[in-house]
């Protein structure tokens, strides 16, 4: 089970750029790209309709990452980055709050660990994806919340 804590730096610019507030974690989760329900539309909906459709290269794929970074909107995962646009389920754990089953959308990816210059030394960014939440328990979301405002 993972330990969080707040992340430090909420006044640095970048972080000011954040919609929501994180907890910076070490979740062992489980990954799957599962893809979209088809819709069927009546004929005259289907011309004017359109939607983003998620990738589907990837669906099918399970396999184990790392949550490093959680808010009440999304997650950074570390790990093979998934091809953007693709719809994933998200399993893990995190003490405080417990169990987060959650469906949600890679919006972006960092194909490799990269290596910034901070102050005193270098930081390095582990490749990986962040994950934007499309379905997340409401009890959850609201944990989720309560614990970073502690």
């Amino acid at each position: 089970m993972a330990t969080c804590h707040r992340e430090p730096g909420y006044d640095s610019p970048v972080s000011e750029l954040r919609r929501a507030q994180r907890l910076v974690v070490n979740a062992p989760a489980v990954i799957e790209s599962i893809g979209q329900v088809p819709m069927l539309l009546h004929p005259n909906l289907a011309a004017v309709f359109r939607r983003v459709e998620a990738d589907v290269t990837s669906v099918g794929q399970r396999f184990p990452a790392v949550v490093r970074d959680l808010s009440t909107n999304g997650a950074f995962i570390s790990g093979q980055p998934l091809p953007l646009l693709s719809r994933v389920a998200v399993k893990f754990e995190v003490r405080g709050i417990g169990q987060i089953d959650a469906v949600g959308w890679v919006l972006w990816q960092r194909t490799e660990d990269c290596e910034l210059p901070t102050a005193n030394a270098m930081t390095t960014l582990p490749k990986g994806f962040g994950v934007l939440f499309e379905s997340i328990a409401l009890e959850t979301r609201a944990a989720i919340a309560a614990y970073i405002t502690k």
